[in-house]
């Protein structure tokens, strides 16, 4: 029996995906929930759009996270890709359990006075000012600054500078030649690590510091995946919560009932809490899950998807899914349950997901009282958005105060 015929999206939802990608996803779930995208000299990529379809595949055995299985993948900078993302088990499993003790919750729940104290100290600054870049004087400096203090980058480096090398690594319309950026990014890592080794300060006793003695004392990581896991968790511990704040950010400023009710008499811890999970599932700040690809052949609606096909896997989409969300394109900051994707599910589950909900907790209500009444400074369809491969995140969220 041959395949069935897949639909062809139609081309003026593909035109606005970066900007607004939720019109095409709801096209994917109802005509094509398994559709692949065949282009000559690449490998087919299927994009899995419905809600049970990707929380099933997340945790499937028959998905690999290795990319050498598909010839000619480039996931990441040269040198910089063997790390618990792009690794199945044992090496998963090894990797993920050198990195988990840092991000055990009760370890993060001690962090809240630091961020905090981080937050306002941002504000302040904002304060003075009528118009405000969220992203660039708050969202970025904020996020960044907390996973600085888990791996134990040294203050001087904790700049605009080097989250400008960081960034240039996954944005291709940063302009930066990545050639340039890679070396960048190789030597601001061997200074990282070099000073651990050199005893720095909280060498050993910091996250980096911990990894850099179990790689030199038992020889538990090699020295690629210690830079890898460096650059990854640098990475996505400052990108996926930036992306967090801003995009959480915008969904309250264009719904202002929702934001009242953080403002309100009737606020609280508890509504804080499900605000942050509905944030999280309303406009995910990882749009695709991180890569995927066949290890046998799967068949899903009808179709095949073949050994060493990639499998993307639509977090965004399935966030969105009517079949699981009632009135799923509406933010409703109490909504429960709110079983979301946004970190993902199975073994490759966020490991940083309480430290990006205790940040939200922290700066949604602060940026929301100390901003008082603020406006979006252009219309949302303007909005730059950065055009990511995995992530899904504003390049600038310009408000005025009112």
């Amino acid at each position: 029996m041959s395949a069935p015929v897949v639909p062809s999206p139609p081309p003026d939802l593909l035109a606005v995906r970066v900007q607004d990608p939720y019109p095409y996803f709801a096209w994917l779930r109802r005509h094509a929930p398994a559709h692949p995208d065949r282009r000559d000299g690449r490998p087919t990529v299927w994009q899995i759009s419905r809600y049970a379809d990707v929380r099933a595949l997340l945790a499937d055995g028959r998905l690999s996270k290795d990319p050498s299985r598909v010839p000619g993948y480039v996931p990441g900078p040269a040198g910089l890709n063997r790390h618990l993302v792009h690794a199945d088990p044992p090496d998963h499993t090894r990797l993920r359990t050198l990195v988990n003790a840092a991000f055990v919750p009760r370890r993060i729940a001690s962090l809240e006075p630091f961020i905090s104290d981080t937050a306002n100290r941002l504000l302040d600054r904002i304060e003075q000012h009528t118009h405000v870049d969220v992203i660039a004087a708050f969202a970025a400096p904020l996020t960044f600054r907390m996973i600085c203090a888990i791996l134990g980058v040294p203050e001087e480096l904790d700049n605009a500078a080097t989250r400008d090398t960081l960034m240039a690594t996954i944005d291709p319309a940063s302009g930066r030649d990545p050639a340039r950026v890679e070396r960048d990014l190789h030597a601001l890592l061997d200074s990282l690590i070099a000073d651990k080794r050199a005893g720095g300060e909280r060498s050993g006793v910091d996250l980096l510091g911990a990894l850099v003695q179990a790689s030199d004392d038992s020889g538990a990581m090699s020295e690629e995946e210690l830079r890898s896991t460096a650059y990854l968790l640098l990475l996505v511990g400052h990108d996926t919560t930036m992306n967090l704040i801003g995009n959480g950010m915008l969904a309250l400023l264009r719904n202002p009932g929702q934001a009242a009710r953080l403002t309100g008499p009737g606020a609280g811890s508890g509504l804080v809490t499900t605000a942050v999970e509905e944030l999280l599932r309303y406009d995910s700040p990882v749009r695709d899950a991180t890569f995927r690809c066949a290890a046998e052949p799967v068949s899903l609606h009808g179709q095949l998807i073949g050994e060493g096909d990639i499998v993307s896997l639509l977090i965004g989409s399935a966030n969105r899914d009517e079949a699981r969300f009632p009135d799923a394109d509406r933010l409703d900051v109490g909504r429960t349950p709110n079983d979301h994707l946004a970190f993902g599910y199975g073994p490759h589950f966020c490991i940083g997901a309480a430290l990006a909900r205790l940040e939200g907790a922290v700066a949604f209500p602060l940026l929301l009282e100390r901003l008082g009444p603020v406006g979006l400074a252009k219309p949302a369809d303007e909005l730059p958005w950065r055009p990511a491969r995995v992530m899904r995140g504003l390049a600038a969220l310009p408000v005025v105060r009112n």
